[in-house]
């Protein structure tokens, strides 16, 4: 079964400008519990003791997901990490000459050595923690370099491999550049030397491909994926946690456990505290995301949600609606009468016809047109048997 690793509070929080209290952090991490999130990442201890503070909360507030922190492949760092009292860890350090080279004047072998003692040191203080070595900017690193630092890590006592995306780089639409070459690549390599870690995934949208790379890395095998609400996260953010879950949804065998019916209000709160709207247009949890608007679809889904729907809003908690404007037809109209209670105007054709007028010509101020305040004063204004001008009354 796929495990879901959520980071709104680590990688999220890296979002320019995002930052959540303590006390939003758990209750963020609550909503995560309740939709079925395996994994928390609730931060770098080691940022600042606030950070560390909200762990520690989260870590003790008896959720069913696992608790991890993010750490850098120091011992200090791990330290930190482990007095929270997470049952997660991820270290991660890079692999790449060049980043070798020019952040710390180092080779491979050192590197390695480097992994090998933090995470042999964090092996040692628990037992039944479960340790992932990232090897930062995996994709755009030699593959031999992050087989044999896996292979290392591994050794040492790491359960988890993570291929980390860290600037979007890959596609499913190249050979040797998608998600699925590196999963595949590593799982195969690493079973040649006898050793079956779990393969995570780390993908950054910075192509707009994160979740067409996670759904690739799931086809590849991999175990573990990440995401955020809302794809938050640094640059351009990562997989977006309700656009994963109702794919995977459809993807995996058997019954799924998620409580998507949770994530409209996960994703309010994260919205409010992060001060960043949800767009409208947002799948699944945007405000337009079950609203019809063309004639001919309103027309339609009055008759049968499914002509114009391949989702159940239900199953999030949520229902179908419509909106009135300059795409409107006579179809909307008459839905709109009826959910404002005048169902007697329906019939009379010849108002509905001016009411629709009406609406397209306050449709052209480029703003909704709201059904329950607006549309009771188009219909008195449309419903006086007085000279009509742009299918309303002449103003007197």
């Amino acid at each position: 079964m796929i495990q879901i690793l959520d980071s709104t509070l680590r990688e999220g929080e890296q979002t320019p400008g995002v930052y959540f209290s303590p006390e939003t952090k758990l209750a963020i991490a609550h909503l995560l519990d309740q939709i079925g999130v395996d994994i928390i990442e609730a931060g770098n201890p080691a940022v600042d003791n606030e950070i560390a503070l909200a762990i520690t909360r989260i870590a003790n507030a008896g959720l069913k997901a696992k608790i991890g922190a993010h750490s850098l492949c120091r011992i200090d760092d791990v330290k930190k990490a482990l007095d929270c009292g997470v049952n997660f860890l991820g270290v991660f350090f890079s692999v790449s000459q060049q980043r070798l080279q020019q952040e710390y004047n180092i080779g491979l072998e050192k590197a390695i050595e480097k992994i090998v003692e933090v995470i042999t040191y964090a092996r040692e203080q628990e037992d039944n923690l479960l340790i992932r070595y990232t090897p930062e900017d995996t994709v755009r690193s030699p593959i031999e370099n992050v087989i044999e630092a896996a292979s290392a890590a591994i050794h040492a006592g790491a359960n988890i491999i993570s291929i980390a995306d860290t600037t979007g780089y890959t596609t499913p639409f190249h050979q040797n550049r998608s998600i699925y070459y590196y999963v595949k690549t590593l799982k195969e390599e690493l079973a040649k030397r006898a050793l079956y870690p779990q393969i995570e995934v780390h993908c950054h949208n910075d192509r707009g491909l994160a979740l067409a790379n996670a759904l690739d890395a799931y086809r590849a095998g991999s175990d573990i994926i990440d995401v955020t609400v809302m794809g938050l996260g640094e640059r351009s953010g990562i997989v977006d946690l309700a656009e994963l879950l109702i794919n995977l949804t459809d993807m995996v065998e058997g019954k799924t456990y998620w409580k998507l019916s949770c994530l409209k209000d996960l994703y309010d709160l994260v919205s409010e505290h992060s001060h960043i709207a949800i767009p409208p247009h947002h799948p699944l949890v945007g405000k337009n995301a079950f609203t019809h608007y063309a004639g001919v679809h309103v027309k339609a889904v009055s008759k049968n949600e499914e002509l114009y729907q391949s989702l159940s809003p239900e199953i999030l908690g949520r229902k179908s609606s419509f909106a009135l404007g300059m795409q409107s037809g006579l179809a909307a109209v008459e839905l709109a009468l009826k959910k404002i209670g005048r169902n007697e105007l329906v019939e009379d054709k010849d108002l509905v016809a001016k009411i629709l007028k009406e609406i397209k010509a306050i449709a052209k101020r480029g703003t909704p047109i709201d059904i329950e305040k607006e549309l009771p004063e188009i219909v008195e204004r449309c419903n006086i048997s007085l000279p009509i001008t742009n299918g309303c009354k002449i103003s007197v």
